[in-house]
């Protein structure tokens, strides 16, 4: 099966050459439909509050208050070189999160991989071009949204990261979403949503279902990385996306 993502965008493209980063969701029709089942309108209808579907465990709000910043600038001043795990000892750059920081729209990943780690930049890899094909179909661009993830510097050979390097890291994590407060949520994969929503539950089956964090809705969905291992999963994730975008009025026409 073709990767759709790679259709929409080319439609997207081929629909106003003049302006590539101007998203037209009625030349993303017929192209796509063919080789995706189509997800009705009315199927991902927003939902007047955001959904328990989840049980989330309470918790506090792990040291976010402890850190006084009020912007990401002043933030990333605080992080400053940061050693307080032993990540810092073979990466090669913090990256620290990308985007506006008045995103209605927030990604968060697991932590950074190689492209990452030299560049300093969320999401730049292979996995990285497939999330900004994921966003240009979601009618944004990567201008518009933030990206950041649980850790911000690259675990050896790209491992989960262990316990003790999430609980230095996720205060930062939670301030920024602080300071951000975006309309909405995306967690990439099991490591986001685990450690931020405080559960042990699998990405299989939190996905697509909505929860919340700090009174922010939260959508769960696959993993770039994943889904170019797991093209089958790619439909599975479009249609956690489609239900976000309903949040925001967005839509594709079948």
């Amino acid at each position: 099966m073709a990767d759709f993502f790679d259709q929409i965008c080319k439609v997207i493209l081929e629909s106003d050459s003049r302006d590539p980063g101007r998203v037209r969701p009625d030349a993303v029709t017929a192209q796509f439909f063919q080789s995706v089942a189509p997800v009705q309108r009315t199927q991902i209808s927003a939902p007047e509050s955001c959904r328990q579907d989840i049980p989330v465990k309470p918790e506090p709000r792990c040291g976010t208050e402890q850190i006084s910043a009020d912007s990401l600038e002043k933030l990333q001043f605080a992080l400053g070189d940061c050693r307080r795990c032993q990540l810092c000892e073979k990466r090669n750059k913090i990256v620290f999160g990308e985007g506006s920081e008045n995103a209605r729209l927030m990604f968060i990943g697991e932590g950074p991989g190689f492209d990452e780690d030299q560049q300093g930049r969320p999401f730049v890899g292979r996995a990285g071009e497939l999330l900004t094909r994921m966003i240009r179909a979601m009618q944004f661009t990567r201008e518009e949204v933030y990206i950041a993830n649980i850790v911000k510097c690259r675990p050896p050979q790209n491992r989960v990261p262990m316990p003790d390097e999430v609980e230095k890291c996720l205060p930062f994590l939670k301030k920024q979403i602080d300071i951000i407060r975006p309309e909405v949520i995306v967690l990439l994969g099991s490591t986001a949503a685990k450690n931020l929503l405080n559960i042990t539950t699998g990405i299989s089956a939190l996905r697509g279902k909505w929860t919340s964090y700090e009174n922010i809705p939260v959508m769960p969905t696959f993993h770039p990385a994943y889904l170019l291992r797991n093209e089958s999963a790619k439909k599975d994730a479009w249609q956690d996306l489609q239900k976000v975008m309903a949040r925001f009025g967005k839509y594709h026409k079948a």
